[in-house]
């Protein structure tokens, strides 16, 4: 596609079912440009996780073509996918967190999958674990943490590799609406560093907190963008250089 070297993913006519249902998404396209703070909003069942697992490659569709990177990853080669996933940072509503290990360790988890030595750990693990502000929770594990700092350490984990893309399910849903500010504020400084940023959530009061967000609005398994969310450019100063 013409565009598919400016943009970092390209969703074309995409449908999704699950076995022999009716499809839960339809005809779905839109591009996501880097830089830039995406909002998918919609109603409880109207496909968001659904549409969220296309992207972070879970799920493959059942018909229409997808772009990530610059290559289709419908005909993708299974041994070149983990590379491709290490590109997607992922925040899930209910954490995820390993619930034996320290938030450190949790953390650390990407990468001492992806080899990096004890010694090339340590540093980056504390600085994110400041950057959220748990340096003082470090020791922690997950059962004796608050909704909030889970959330928190879930999102450094996301967020340690430095993805390129970062993709929340309703990040905001089990705190309250001060924790669920501070979360988004986070998500707003990962986005001034460059990453681009796709928040799902039901949470209409959360749309008008980033100014500079797009909205892409899910209903029945359809999208549409009041925003201008599917063809909006991307932002100059993040594609110089």
């Amino acid at each position: 596609m013409s565009s598919a070297e400016s943009s970092i993913v390209q969703f074309a006519n995409v449908g999704l079912r699950y076995g022999t249902d009716r499809e839960v998404l339809s005809d779905i396209s839109f591009t996501l440009y880097p830089g830039r703070f995406y909002f998918l909003t919609g109603a409880s069942g109207a496909g968001k996780t659904s549409m969220l697992k296309l992207l972070y490659l879970a799920q493959r569709p059942s018909r229409g073509m997808i772009w990530m990177f610059g290559n289709d990853v419908i005909t993708l080669p299974r041994k070149a996918m983990p590379d491709f996933r290490r590109r997607i940072g992922v925040v899930f509503q209910d954490f995820r967190l390993v619930q034996h290990l320290s938030a450190f360790d949790n953390v650390a988890l990407p990468l001492r999958i992806s080899g990096m030595s004890e010694g090339q750990i340590r540093k980056p693990v504390a600085d994110v674990l400041e950057w959220v502000g748990l340096q003082h929770r470090m020791d922690a594990r997950p059962q004796t943490l608050s909704g909030g700092e889970q959330q928190r350490v879930a999102i450094a984990r996301a967020v340690i590799a430095r993805p390129e893309v970062l993709v929340a399910d309703e990040p905001t849903g089990n705190v309250d609406p001060e924790m669920a500010l501070k979360l988004l504020r986070l998500f707003e400084a990962l986005n001034r560093l460059g990453t681009t940023v796709v928040v799902a959530t039901h949470d209409v009061n959360l749309l008008r907190k980033v100014p500079d967000s797009l909205i892409m609005r899910l209903d029945k398994g359809a999208l549409s963008d009041p925003t201008g969310a599917l063809r909006y450019p991307p932002r100059r100063e993040v594609m110089k250089g």
